[in-house]
């Protein structure tokens, strides 16, 4: 009897997922932010923004924090510089958000090892996006 594929929990999140908060989406169609939010919409995913400076964004009503949003989050998907990730975390443990990504180059080991405790899987330094064609192409 052979032993069971491991599984990989960004598969698993990403099948599991539906909705996703993106803390610091642009509304610029230029910003890879909104590249990658609009790429994840168009695979059937809902995107929240979280952008204080921002109405809308992809058809959405943006929020001005994350502990805004009223609706449960699967994902939160971080596009801030790693100064600013801490806070956000603190928000998504208080949501109980189940996961945080935090996006290329978005990398802040004390907020991830918080989250971990929290209990939230804390995906870091990876583009949702990039990982997502690789594994649902």
């Amino acid at each position: 009897m052979g032993t069971l594929p491991q599984t990989d929990p960004v598969t698993e999140l990403l099948k599991r997922a539906k909705t996703i908060a993106v803390v610091g989406l642009s509304d610029d169609p230029l910003r890879p932010s909104h590249g990658v939010s609009a790429y994840m919409q168009s695979h059937g995913y809902r995107i929240i923004p979280v952008n204080p400076r921002i109405e809308s964004c992809l058809g959405e009503k943006a929020y001005a924090a994350l502990l805004d949003v009223t609706e449960k989050i699967d994902i939160v998907n971080i596009f801030r510089r790693p100064e600013f990730v801490e806070e956000v975390v603190d928000q998504a443990i208080q949501l109980k958000a189940p996961a945080i990504w935090m996006q290329e180059d978005v990398i802040h080991e004390k907020a991830a090892e918080k989250a971990r405790k929290a209990g939230i899987l804390v995906v870091m330094d990876r583009c949702i996006l990039k990982e997502h064609r690789a594994r649902f192409r």
